[in-house]
Formats: C-alpha cells, sequence, structure tokens
C-alpha cells in the first residue's frame, strides 16, 4: 500500500515543473491524478510555458506508476473551467481526496507593466483560489488542501526604491502572500469537516521558472545579460545552507506528506521548504 492509495489528487501546472513532479510523487504512493494547465505562453512572461506535449508527458509518467490521470488543457484564471475539469476528473476517478493549486508563473520585469502585474495576481492568487474553490463541493473526509507559496512572500520586503519599477515581480510577492492568509483562513472553515489546507513554501527550486533571463536579472542586475553562470553564485544569497536552490522532489516530498493521512492532523500550517532561508530574515518568536 502506498503513502495515498487510492486517493485522487487534483494538480494544477502539472504539465512540467514542480506540477509534473508533484503529480508523478503522488501517483508513485497510488494516487489517481487530475492534471490541468494552461499549455500556452503569456505574453508578459519572459520564458516559454510548458506546451501539450509536456503535459501528455505527465500523463506518460503517471501511467507508468500504475495510475489512472485525466488530464485537460485548462486555465486557472478561469472558474468555469476549474469546475468543469474538476467535474470531469471527479466522474471518473470517483472522488476527490488532495488538490495541490500549483500553477504559477513569475512575470518579473514583463511588459506591459501593468498587465504583468495583472497576470501575476490573475493566475498565482486568483488562478490558485479557483483551483481550491472548485474543488471544495467535491472533498472527501479527511481531504487535504496544499497550496504553492514562496519563500518570497515571507520576507521582509522593506522600503522600496523605486516603487513601480518591477510590478509583475511586486504581484508575484503580493500573490503569494495574500494566498498563504487566505490559505490560513480556508483551514479554519475545513476543520470542522475533518479536512485541512496548508501551504508550501519552497525557496528558489530548479524549475524553468528559476532557470530562465528575467531570475537570471533579478539576481544580477548590474549585467545586461546575465548567464546562468552570471547568476546562479546569487542564488545562494536565498539559503542559509550553502546550496543555490532545491530540487523539484524536495517539494515533491512535502505536498505528499501533507497529503497523506501522516498528516492526518496537520492543518492551518505554513510549511517552509527552503534550507533554511526563512532563519536569515526572522528570530524564532516570528
Amino acid at each position: 500500500m502506498g503513502r495515498v492509495e487510492g486517493k485522487v489528487a487534483f494538480v494544477t501546472g502539472a504539465a512540467r515543473g514542480q506540477g509534473r513532479s508533484h503529480a508523478v510523487r503522488l501517483a508513485e504512493e497510488g494516487a489517481d491524478i487530475i492534471a490541468v494547465d494552461l499549455c500556452r505562453d503569456y505574453e508578459t512572461v519572459n520564458y516559454p510555458m510548458a506546451g501539450p506535449d509536456d503535459l501528455k508527458e505527465t500523463v506518460r509518467l503517471v501511467e507508468e506508476q500504475g495510475r489512472r490521470i485525466v488530464a485537460l488543457q485548462a486555465d486557472v484564471r478561469r472558474i468555469d473551467e476549474m469546475r468543469d475539469a474538476v467535474e470531469r476528473g471527479v466522474a471518473e476517478l470517483g472522488g476527490l481526496d488532495v488538490v495541490v493549486a500549483q500553477a504559477g508563473i513569475a512575470p518579473l520585469h514583463g511588459e506591459p507593466r501593468l498587465q504583468a502585474w495583472c497576470d501575476a495576481i490573475d493566475v498565482d492568487l486568483i488562478g490558485t483560489i479557483n483551483a481550491i474553490q472548485a474543488s471544495l463541493p467535491h472533498l472527501r473526509e479527511g481531504a487535504s488542501v496544499i497550496a504553492t507559496g514562496s519563500t518570497a512572500a515571507l520576507m521582509d520586503h522593506g522600503i522600496v526604491e523605486t516603487p513601480g519599477a518591477n510590478p509583475g515581480g511586486a504581484g508575484y510577492a503580493f500573490a503569494k502572500r495574500a494566498l498563504s492568509e487566505y490559505v490560513h483562513e480556508l483551514a479554519r472553515n475545513l476543520a470542522p469537516l475533518k479536512q485541512r489546507a496548508n501551504v508550501v513554501h519552497p525557496t528558489n527550486c530548479n524549475t524553468q521558472m528559476l532557470q530562465s533571463p528575467p531570475m537570471y536579472k533579478s539576481f544580477r542586475p548590474d549585467l545586461e545579460n546575465p548567464t546562468r553562470e552570471d547568476a546562479e553564485p546569487g542564488f545562494a544569497v536565498q539559503q542559509a545552507m550553502p546550496i543555490p536552490y532545491v530540487e523539484p522532489i524536495d517539494i515533491s516530498n512535502a505536498v505528499l506528506f501533507l497529503a497523506s493521512d501522516e498528516a492526518r492532523y496537520v492543518s492551518g500550517v505554513q510549511l517552509r521548504v527552503d534550507a533554511g532561508g526563512y532563519l536569515k530574515w526572522y528570530d524564532w518568536r516570528r
């Protein structure tokens, strides 16, 4: 028996990166998967999004574990598309026990600037809420809702020297902070139903979002066109441990724990998988 044997998990942003990793890890431990991804680019995001072939590869990897999967191209910004995806998945797989609201973008230095702000809020905050709230009517007793936050949500950003210089980046950080509070309040309201909600906060994670020109520029603003080799030494500033980033599987293992009955009494937690990054910002009383 796997750690989530017999459960059904709804995973957004499942075509690649952390989302694919979560879907496959849950499948390895016995879950069937409802997988969604937009599978097209955003004008304001200066790195390529996953495509339809990436989602097909997620299907192959889940089926390789002997599990069933319902995979759909759907937009988390559209509540109707999230409801349709959940309903189709539940109808085929028989229920819903786990929600992993993973889909996210980082429109750093995106243009047009205010559209970059809107895209960050629409995907990272509203899209996550849409995925979760479309799922709520279908959750069975003992269900687990898991949202992906970010260490960026927990940092003390302090004084903003140039307001409005990077609305996409500011929108990303705000969305993750607001999402964290939303899940905290959601956990209060799910508790009487014996259902749980938690946030996982990754630090730098070795995915296409991190390994991208706009992220390199964020770490090396002194260079006009920094490369991975230029930026990667600076990645370590985010962590207390001397590493540049964690891997998707490190986050997936935390997701698996929260999805499993091992965490049946864990709710309202802001779980940091950050190589001690939080330790660089706050003392123990926080």
